[in-house]
């Protein structure tokens, strides 16, 4: 039996999806900034989410990717709220791209800086690489800083492909050193 993937800051755990996520993950897809720059990742009933948690689950413990985990805020030694995820994604062209999503009730405390400069050095190390790609469209400032906080270098700022059609961009990089 795999043991789960679990990950823990000083406020945080990242870990692995369970089917009573649903209605948060369908909850939290459906905010404002969700859907104008991440329309690919909004569940709009319960029933979708769940189908969704049951389609990523079946690649925990691979290096197939979207490689999706929940963000949980730790609450007390017994509890814990679910307030997003961080996913580790395969680019077509090679490459892997950090992606990560906290629900507007959470925002503005750092939690999506502290999850990807947790996760990001781990994500290298299980898949092998190192460096991991960070495309935000560039209206979307409180996404840019996440990856300037965690630790990202702008390679490009421009427009670009964002969601299929062309958009500013801005394009990061995290290298190991």
């Amino acid at each position: 039996m795999r043991e789960g993937f679990v990950l823990e800051t000083e406020r945080l755990i990242i870990t692995e999806f369970t089917p009573d996520m649903a209605a948060s993950v369908s909850a939290q897809s459906l905010d404002e900034t969700n859907r104008r720059f991440l329309p690919d990742e909004v569940f709009e009933t319960e029933e979708i989410a769940a189908e969704v948690i049951t389609d990523l689950s079946e690649l925990y413990g691979t290096t197939d990717g979207p490689l999706v985990y929940p963000v949980l805020l730790k609450r007390d030694a017994q509890a814990a709220t679910h307030i997003g995820h961080v996913e580790a994604v395969p680019l077509e062209e090679g490459g892997w791209e950090i992606g990560y999503h906290i629900g507007c009730a959470y925002t503005g405390h750092g939690y999506a800086a502290e999850a990807v400069r947790a996760f990001v050095p781990v994500m290298l190390e299980r898949l092998g690489i190192d460096e991991m790609h960070g495309v935000c469209h560039a209206e979307n400032v409180a996404s840019c800083r996440v990856l300037e906080r965690a630790g990202f270098s702008l390679v490009f700022d421009g427009m670009g492909q964002y969601q299929g059609a062309d958009a500013p961009v801005r394009k990061y990089v995290f290298r190991r050193s």
